[in-house]
């Protein structure tokens, strides 16, 4: 099953020191290599995003940046065996940063990804 993780944390004042992102690569090879991890990427700020919404019938199309949008978001997509398999990739990641980027502080959401499995056949 795929999961989704989010990573969301206020843009730091400086680059992430070269050890945590040493340490990063690793992880991410680790999770390659264990066949978990399918993608990584980061997201542009919402400036340059829209929002495209449906509400009583009609789409509407608004530009960004959206003001809940304060922090850099990135993602990860992985594909485990359960939510705790999940989890635990997440938590390494978070490990990191705490170990090698000290006063840093983010999030990271794990949400599953729906996919054929979690739907019954058609009717």
């Amino acid at each position: 099953m795929r999961y989704l993780i989010m990573l969301k944390a206020v843009p730091p004042p400086a680059p992430p020191p070269p050890a945590l992102m040493e340490a990063i690569m690793k992880l991410g090879a680790d999770a390659t290599a264990a066949g978990a991890l399918l993608d990584t990427a980061g997201l542009a700020p919402s400036a340059a995003g829209a929002r495209v919404s449906l509400a009583g019938g009609q789409l509407s199309v608004t530009d960004g940046p959206f003001a809940e949008a304060k922090e850099t978001i990135s993602y990860a997509l992985y594909e485990v065996r359960s939510k705790q398999e999940a989890v635990e990739w997440a938590s390494r990641f978070l490990v990191l940063h705490r170990d090698l980027w000290p006063g840093w502080e983010g999030d990271a959401e794990v949400l599953k990804v729906f996919g054929p499995d979690d739907f019954g056949p058609p009717a």
